[in-house]
């Protein structure tokens, strides 16, 4: 099967690879979209309509994911959305719309799902009597202040719900619309309720623009580290991903120019590439950058064990062999001369959650 390599305007993704889970599989002999009568140059079908994003409402039964990796530093997280209008061709994300029946691929960033009874089902769950309070994250699969968010504000729903009930929340974004809720935020910090990573994979606005073509630039995301540091927000960078011989020679000016903005913390993750997202970036790599793909992928395979994605524990988010040994080196001494993660690690404050009749403990209270 050849690779396509027919670039969407504003759109990540290249093609629609098909959704794992069915058993029926269309072969062709190419996987171009031009086939299906896409006009890249317009953005739009033969028919004359644009490749509209659609979004489909649904019902959550449960909201709270758990988590069991012991390489994500949470245990539990909400996603209000599935998909992300953001177009990372990169996001790990992507296969998790095939359990929408969809695919990773251009589905991911034009057909979305809405959840919204989430903040209902959030009070059910948050109300139960066994309920432990431990910090809830929002960003952890796809980005909660997506263009989707200014519709819907199911993101900010949430954050009510939490700062009612004095429940911490940690939240990781690329999007600027975080700063409409700068409000809530702010209130939230100054009882231990909140924490936001912002993620910047380059400085470079045109490689933003093909690798993640309708998320905010460079220089905005670091106008909202400013932003959220100066409304007493504890704010950190998660410089994710960091793609050999595309963005890593960017390390330590993006490690720089977040701590000047005001960053305190800061965490990186080497490009990860499970299921579908494999195919996506290979697309995109020959797409935008055809003489240098065979060494782009040969740095990964090394760092991979051989492969193009290793899903190990402790291995994944850093990769292993000596390119991974050699980020990890970088990172740690730019941190070191930025002052990152030289502060007291924030602990967010869980002693205060109440549900009205439950306390922190689950038990009831009598006053």
């Amino acid at each position: 099967m050849s690779i396509s390599t027919q670039v969407m305007k504003g759109r990540g993704a290249i093609s629609n690879p098909n959704n794992r889970f069915h058993q029926n599989v269309i072969v062709r002999d190419s996987d171009s979209l031009a086939e299906l009568g896409v006009d890249y140059e317009s953005e739009s079908f033969s028919s004359g309509k644009k490749l509209e994003t659609e979004v489909q409402e649904v019902l959550a039964k449960s909201v709270i994911s758990k988590n069991k990796s012991p390489d994500l530093p949470f245990e539990q997280s909400v996603n209000p959305y599935a998909g992300c209008e953001h177009g990372c061709v990169y996001c790990y994300a992507r296969p998790t719309h095939a359990y929408h029946d969809m695919s990773a691929g251009l589905d991911f960033e034009t057909k979305l799902v809405c959840k919204t009874n989430v903040v209902e089902v959030l009070r059910e769950e948050l109300s139960k009597p066994g309920y432990q309070c431990k910090p809830i994250v929002l960003g952890s699969n796809t980005d909660p202040y997506q263009p989707l968010e200014a519709k819907w504000a199911l993101t900010r729903g949430i954050l009510e719900l939490l700062y009612e009930v004095k429940h911490p929340v940690s939240i990781i974004t690329k999007g600027s619309l975080i700063e409409r809720d700068l409000d809530i935020l702010s209130d939230m910090a100054k009882q231990g309720l909140c924490s936001v990573n912002v993620s910047m994979t380059t400085l470079d606005n045109e490689l933003k623009r093909t690798l993640e073509p309708r998320a905010a630039d460079a220089r905005t995301r670091l106008k909202l580290i400013s932003a959220l540091n100066s409304s007493g927000v504890p704010t950190g960078v998660l410089v994710a991903p960091v793609i050999p011989a595309i963005n890593d020679s960017e390390l330590e000016s993006i490690l720089y120019e977040s701590a000047q903005a005001g960053a305190y913390s800061a965490r990186y993750i080497l490009l990860r590439l499970p299921h579908e997202v494999k195919t996506l970036f290979v697309e995109w790599l020959h797409a935008h950058f055809p003489q240098r793909a065979r060494h782009v992928l040969s740095l990964i395979e090394q760092s991979r064990n051989g492969k193009l994605y290793n899903a190990n524990f402790n291995q994944r988010m850093t990769g292993t062999g000596v390119f991974s040994e050699l980020i990890a080196q970088r990172f740690y001494m730019a941190c070191r001369k930025n002052h990152l993660n030289s502060q007291t690690k924030e602990h967010l404050n869980c002693n205060d959650f109440s549900m009205g009749s439950h306390t922190a403990s689950g038990q009831i209270s009598l006053f």
